[in-house]
């Protein structure tokens, strides 16, 4: 009697074991499942992220080789050398005279010529900033031309799209890298050649010529930015036919609505 009381004793304490035991279970299963689908879900929205990364990338991609010209294969460093001293002796052997430019003689073999500028220094150039390398080369060239006070006829292709085409008519390319120099109606060249030039010297002799400006000296008429709106249109493109009562399409203006500024670009 006294061991079947002791096991009917045993029995009733060992059933929340089992229950404790069963319990425990279920909860890690339940943290587990629960962790598993956080894992899961942190996956899918890293690998979303990652794909609209890489869908943006190729957009940016796309953006830019519509705005940059293809990147020239780099030369060896020999044949680097060799083009500098080719380009220094060549400058030396001009004389003092610059007269026979085309294009100095060694950097552009094909006589490209820029009528009506025989009397000016003329720099086709972008002010917008959409692509970072063709707009540091154009603000360098405007600053080195700058500091030797010299006036520019700068034509900037952002403000009016006929200048972009009257250099590509004149160099007969499509595609055409900015910015590019004409001097005296001779074709120099870009930035790089201007580079050239001004850190051998050889930029201040093409130069002595050409009257320089009052330091500080500003366009009272447009303030150096060359344009100023249509007075004829008001900068609206548009105007009024009394005759026929509609509105045309103003002549005299850009399709931005401004006028090359009559005090400095005359």
């Amino acid at each position: 009697m006294a061991e079947a009381e002791k096991n009917q004793e045993i029995i009733p304490n060992s059933k929340p074991a089992t229950k404790n035991t069963s319990s425990s279970s279920i909860f890690n299963r339940s943290v587990t499942i629960h962790s598993a689908s956080v894992a899961k879900s942190y996956l899918q929205s890293t690998s979303r992220f990652y794909n609209s990364f890489e869908s943006m990338k190729g957009k940016v991609k796309k953006l830019r080789s519509l705005f940059e010209s293809p990147k020239p294969q780099k030369p060896n460093p020999d044949e680097l050398q060799i083009q500098a001293t080719h380009k220094l002796q060549s400058f030396k052997s001009m004389g003092p005279e610059y007269n026979r430019f085309p294009s100095f003689g060694f950097i552009n073999n094909s006589k490209i010529r820029l009528p009506g500028t025989e009397d000016r220094i003329v720099v086709y150039l972008t002010s917008l900033r959409g692509v970072r390398r063709t707009f540091e080369d154009c603000y360098a060239v405007r600053m080195i031309f700058r500091g030797f006070r010299v006036w520019i006829d700068e034509r900037d292709v952002s403000m009016d799209s006929a200048y972009k085409k009257e250099l590509q008519s004149v160099l007969g390319e499509k595609n055409v890298s900015l910015p590019q120099v004409f001097i005296r109606g001779d074709h120099v060249g870009g930035a790089e050649v201007i580079k050239l030039m001004f850190e051998t010297g050889e930029l201040v002799k093409v130069l002595d010529r050409f009257p320089r400006q009052q330091p500080g000296f500003v366009c009272e008429g447009c303030g150096g930015v060359r344009f100023v709106p249509c007075g004829n249109c008001s900068g609206s493109r548009k105007l009024f036919d009394e005759d026929e009562g509609v509105l045309k399409r103003c002549l005299e203006c850009n399709e931005n609505g401004l006028i090359r500024c009559p005090d400095c670009c005359s």
